[in-house]
């Protein structure tokens, strides 16, 4: 039943023991009971943390920044207010008054934002920014607000968008210093910017830095970067500046190389107005855009005489046409026009060109067998021998000993002479004496043959004579 009330209420169901009873809170559910757990993460302890969040600290290891920034500026762009070192705990940014402007939060380093950024308005909600949880706030009828206990892991920077007037932002944070004791006087060191440098350009979207350093709060001098904390070390910060494209000028091109290396040649290089937008872009205009006289894109160079060159015939073919041998062409020195020829006296000291040249068309065909044609028959009648010339030559025709003695063609061959005999009357044929062979020339059957036929006329004629 209610305490003082006469009805029932059921309650949630009971977590696990341990678990946290608020997500930012280290104390913890306990039987169904949140029960206190002190900085020293020790159930029931009562140790707390210092405004610096050291558990059980003094106080003095911090200093809480403050400050008001009321600074009049233009509407309808993203302004800086404050920037937050790395480290800084239990930070608080509020608008003094309701208005239409809103609060944005970014890195230190580059345009990386976390809320409200790129004209876009967050849900007031919780955010995980730097190792902690900012709460946006943003009532109806209240100015809004950013908390974060901290501590953050990196340097932030507190933007306002401006949607109207500045009516004032207040802003709070603590920081870690180091107090060096010294004749019985605190010395305090704190990181803080310095003041941002020229632009690097005077248009197309320069850039601008400010860098961390330490300094020594009692006089406000820069002192080494070992007096204050290392780890607590801000980024540095970058802006851009001088963001309007800068007025067109024109832009020259590298000289081309000469068109002769002597006797008067020219050179050209592109000229171009180019207006500049930023550091990496960049328009090409109308050359009447540029106001200044434009420079010249052609000129003349090397103007001295040239000197007398060698000039060569072309190559003759290869001789001989086979196997090793050489090509040949002819050499002048002449005037560097090539009009006039001259002693080659006039070239020294110039490479001269060569006029013979090594050459190989393939290896030459072996030698071969060269006949002539066949000589008369020996006989001038019936069988003889005739012969031919047989000549083992190169294939320039040049005699040569290295044919193939088995390949050689034949230097002798027999013949035959056809004999004209006149038919005579029978009176008169008969054998001659001196021959003694004619029955055998009638036995082997050989009266056929002139010859024999001739020799034993009568025996072969069938005519025996007593």
């Amino acid at each position: 039943m209610a305490d003082g009330h006469h009805f029932y209420t059921e309650r949630a169901p009971q977590v696990v023991d341990g678990t946290r009873c608020y997500p930012d809170s280290l104390n913890m559910c306990i039987k169904g009971e949140c029960r206190y757990v002190g900085c020293d993460r020790i159930l029931g302890s009562e140790a707390i943390e210092d405004k610096c969040r050291v558990c059980g600290g003094d106080g003095n290891s911090c200093d809480t920044i403050t400050g008001v920034f009321n600074k009049k500026l233009p509407k309808g762009a993203y302004e800086e207010v404050i920037s937050i070192p790395k480290g800084a705990v239990h930070i608080k940014v509020s608008e003094d008054a309701t208005s239409r402007n809103y609060l944005a939060l970014k890195s230190a380093v580059g345009d990386n934002y976390f809320i409200n950024g790129a004209w876009t308005i967050d849900w007031p909600r919780k955010f995980e920014v730097a190792g902690t949880v900012f709460y946006y706030e943003r009532p109806n009828d209240k100015p809004e607000t950013l908390k974060a206990v901290g501590p953050i892991t990196e340097a932030l920077v507190i933007m306002i968008l401006l949607q109207e007037e500045n009516l004032g932002i207040r802003y709070e944070y603590t920081i870690p210093v180091v107090r060096n004791n010294t004749n019985s006087s605190s010395t305090q060191f704190m990181w803080e910017y310095t003041s941002w440098t020229e632009c690097s350009t005077t248009c197309a979207k320069g850039a601008s830095r400010s860098r961390a350093v330490c300094v020594r709060q009692d006089d406000q001098t820069t002192v080494k970067n070992s007096y204050c904390p290392r780890h607590l070390k801000p980024n540095d910060k970058l802006k851009h500046c001088n963001e309007q494209p800068c007025a067109p000028q024109w832009v020259l091109a590298d000289w081309s190389e000469c068109s002769r290396s002597c006797g008067g040649g020219t050179r050209s290089r592109s000229v171009l107005c180019i207006r500049k937008i930023d550091q990496t872009e960049q328009e090409i205009l109308e050359d009447t855009e540029c106001t200044t006289h434009k420079p010249k894109g052609k000129e003349d160079c090397n103007s001295d005489k040239c000197p007398p060159i060698w000039v060569t015939d072309e190559w003759s073919e290869c001789t001989p046409k086979c196997g090793p041998g050489h090509r040949t062409r002819n050499v002048y020195c002449m005037s560097s026009d090539s009009r006039t020829y001259l002693e080659a006296s006039h070239c020294e000291g110039r490479p001269k060109p060569p006029a013979r040249l090594r050459c190989n068309l393939g290896r030459c065909p072996p030698p071969t067998w060269v006949t002539g044609d066949w000589g008369e028959c020996s006989a001038k009648c019936g069988h003889g021998q005739q012969v031919r010339s047989v000549v083992c030559r190169t294939y320039t025709g040049n005699p040569s000993n290295k044919c193939n003695r088995i390949n050689k063609p034949p230097d002798i061959q027999q013949c035959e002479t056809s004999c004209d005999v006149e038919e005579k009357p029978d009176e008169e044929c008969k054998d001659v004496n001196k021959v003694a062979y004619c029955p055998l020339v009638l036995k082997f059957k050989f009266c056929n043959r002139a010859y024999f036929r001739q020799m034993c006329c009568k025996t072969c004629s069938g005519v025996v004579h007593g």
